[in-house]
């Protein structure tokens, strides 16, 4: 379970570039709605102790507790549906007292270790490009991706769906059977979005309809759109240095209270009003070290677990931010994902400590392996 490690072989650069990520997370938030700050302090000091102990455990033992994980995955997204709190419509999360707990955020780590686990094995035995893989990988990925839909929570399922997919590639997936999955899948995609058009479909709720729609046909959804058209607008206005921190003017958008939640899934249109482009470029520059990082763990890893471990991490950090800017800059359909690290929400940044406490991990085994 524990090894001895050298301090030399410790990613300390990793390490400084998550912690300067929290703390200008706590900056922005702070500047958004003061109330959220120190909830958000106790989370980052409880995510650096987990990640600091977790990068001190051999991943080797944790992997192997994948199936249990994965059980426990399962009959917690099962929990969350039948005895959740509702919210916006959408019941993804326990409350106990004062705390929240949403399990979605859990399922993406314990999916990455579960799949780097499964696929190793596949790999070990030369059946990856196999049907029966394939149709085994789908199968159990289906699972939780199918309770995490009906929560109904479409932005978490399609950056898991991306993160898995990824990994199976990494893994070695062959593009013969790419091809071949994109020929089933394209034409899938094309009758998805007939289906959804019609008055009597039953697989999306109406108002996740409306924000696909919205992005296909933007001049039809004009209220739809109002958010993310409000989100662009206050990125705009932070021109090159931004307003500064904590203005609190009619003038911004943020104070005008024209974008709701912005401490979550809109955080970063605080970061370009505020900060302007200087301040966006710098976060983004941050998340791209961190995803950076992590693909150079995965390069010098010296197994196929650790390389897809560490890879899935870097992929969800990326994918994640991806889509979070993407939506507060109008470039995707507006869905709430939280912006790594940055936007409140103490689920996933503990969900991102344990899966960086992995790599730290990882990255330390590259030479006693």
């Amino acid at each position: 379970m524990f090894q001895k490690y050298s301090l030399k072989d410790y990613n300390f650069q990793l390490l400084i570039l998550v912690i300067a990520a929290m703390v200008f997370g706590v900056v922005v938030i702070n500047s958004a709605d003061s109330s959220f700050t120190q909830r958000q302090i106790v989370g980052i000091v409880i995510s650096l102790v987990i990640m600091l102990v977790l990068s001190l455990i051999d991943y080797h033992f944790i992997c192997k507790f994948f199936i249990p994980l994965y059980i426990l995955n399962l009959l917690l997204l099962t929990a969350v549906l039948l005895f959740g709190v509702t919210r916006n419509n959408a019941t993804r999360w326990f409350k106990i007292g004062n705390i929240q707990f949403q399990p979605s955020e859990l399922t993406k780590v314990i999916m990455i270790l579960f799949i780097a686990v499964l696929l190793h094995k596949r790999k070990e035995k030369e059946k990856l490009n196999a049907f029966s893989s394939i149709l085994f990988f789908v199968v159990l990925v289906a699972l939780p991706i199918l309770l995490i839909f009906r929560q109904p929570d479409l932005s978490t399922t399609i950056c898991i769906v991306l993160v898995l997919c990824t990994m199976y590639y990494m893994a070695g997936l062959s593009y013969k059977s790419i091809g071949l999955i994109l020929l089933i899948l394209i034409p899938l995609v094309g009758g998805f979005i007939w289906y959804i058009q019609q008055p009597d479909q039953k697989l999306l709720y109406p108002h996740q309809v409306e924000r696909l729609m919205s992005f296909i046909y933007p001049s039809e959804y004009g209220d739809v759109t109002a958010q993310q058209d409000n989100s662009v607008m206050a990125i705009g206005s932070g021109e090159l240095n931004g307003k500064g921190l904590n203005t609190s003017t009619i003038a911004t958008v943020k104070d005008a209270n024209l974008i709701s939640e912005q401490q979550t899934d809109f955080i970063f249109s605080v970061i370009g009003e505020e900060l302007g482009f200087v301040g966006s470029v710098f976060i983004l520059a941050i998340l791209l070290l961190i995803v950076l990082q992590c693909i150079r763990i995965a390069r010098k890893s010296t197994d196929t677990e650790g390389m897809l471990i560490a890879s899935g991490v870097g992929c969800l950090i990326g994918y994640q931010s991806f889509i979070n800017v993407g939506v507060a800059t109008a470039l995707l359909p507006n869905t709430g994902i939280p912006l790594p690290f940055i936007s409140y929400g103490l689920s996933s940044l503990l969900s991102t400590a344990i899966g960086i406490g992995m790599v730290l991990n990882i990255s330390m085994q590259r030479r006693n392996y």
